[in-house]
């Protein structure tokens, strides 16, 4: 390649990632609005397994059609990464949703979504346990930072203000989401991205549907309008928002953005999510953590950022270095 060809092709990244930077902010704003509207359907009477199920099957119904169109009759696909395709379904997406929606239910959705965003750590235990993946100093720093912001932001030494319940269900989102980063970062599965998201979504509304018609999941819902600081909604209003813009429109700037920027700079960016969060939880609700919960939630943060410098940059530098126009743009 030449002086020119090159110069050609760096102006071409440099735009492109000027492109991915608000399209992946604008995809973690999105995913922070969910828990703020769904609290308001909850204590208007919905359960969480309403919401969530509502919030799934939509998302599921309006991807339906781009992942279609990116398997382009690929369905073997499918069905070589059928164990795969059902543990994202159910877990990834179904399960980490569900008990997100559960715990914001008794505790701020912030916090919540903060104890859930600790689950870059889990990885790297996990990977550390299962496969012997001794992690880098600085995760373990991350880790250790982590763990002394949670303890501070629950207030575990003051006699947990926080709702204990709520707690063990924000762990479980963040067991879910754990589950979420391992399945995604596979990539011998041949499945482009935005067709995995589709059919867990369509899987995770199989499930939870299942779950409630049996009994399983308790699910209750009413037509009423919905409070929220700022006035009353009809219900669609935040039904229409966890589902249309939380998730669906979610999912494919996020997925877009990562294709342009690379999935480091991509993960970092997503942290804002939290703090997207912690906005429309006061904006909507008018949750705002004390001052020591700040100071938690400021460690908690540094700590994720400490562990993803950790991490290799192998995997990030080599789809960064993918050209634009290489890309497959049906995902």
């Amino acid at each position: 390649m030449d002086a020119g060809a090159q110069d050609a092709a760096a102006v071409r990244a440099v735009r492109r990632r000027g492109a991915g930077v608000p399209l992946a902010l604008a995809a973690a704003i999105s995913f922070g609005m969910s828990g703020a509207w769904a609290r308001g359907l909850i204590d208007g009477g919905w359960t969480p397994g309403a919401a969530v199920t509502a919030r799934v099957s939509i998302a599921a119904l309006v991807l339906l059609v781009p992942t279609i169109l990116a398997l382009r009759g690929r369905w073997a696909l499918l069905r070589r990464n059928a164990g795969m395709v059902v543990a994202y379904g159910l877990f990834a997406v179904a399960a980490t949703q569900l008990f997100y929606f559960q715990a914001v239910a008794v505790m701020d959705v912030g916090l919540a979504l903060l104890v859930e965003y600790t689950a870059p750590v889990a990885v790297v235990l996990w990977l550390w346990v299962r496969r012997g993946e001794r992690p880098a100093r600085l995760s373990v720093l991350g880790a250790l930072l982590a763990f002394a912001g949670l303890v501070l932001m629950l207030d575990v030494l003051g006699g947990m203000r926080v709702d204990p319940i709520g707690v063990l269900w924000a762990f479980g989102a963040m067991i879910g989401a754990a589950a979420y980063f391992l399945l995604s970062g596979r990539a011998d599965t041949g499945l482009p991205p935005i067709a995995l998201a589709g059919s867990g979504l369509v899987l995770g509304a199989l499930g939870l549907a299942g779950a409630s018609l049996v009994g399983i999941l308790p699910f209750a819902a009413n037509t009423d309008d919905v409070v929220y600081r700022f006035g009353v909604v009809p219900w669609f209003v935040p039904v229409l928002a966890i589902a249309m813009i939380a998730c669906a429109l979610a999912y494919v700037l996020g997925i877009v953005s990562t294709r342009m920027l690379g999935s480091r700079l991509a993960s970092f960016l997503a942290l804002s999510e939290v703090i997207a969060s912690l906005l429309f939880g006061w904006l909507l609700l008018g949750q705002l953590p004390d001052a020591l919960q700040l100071l938690g939630a400021a460690l908690v943060l540094a700590g994720v950022v400490v562990v993803k410098l950790g991490e290799p940059a192998v995997a990030a530098e080599h789809v960064e270095a993918i050209p634009a126009d290489t890309a497959d743009p049906s995902v």
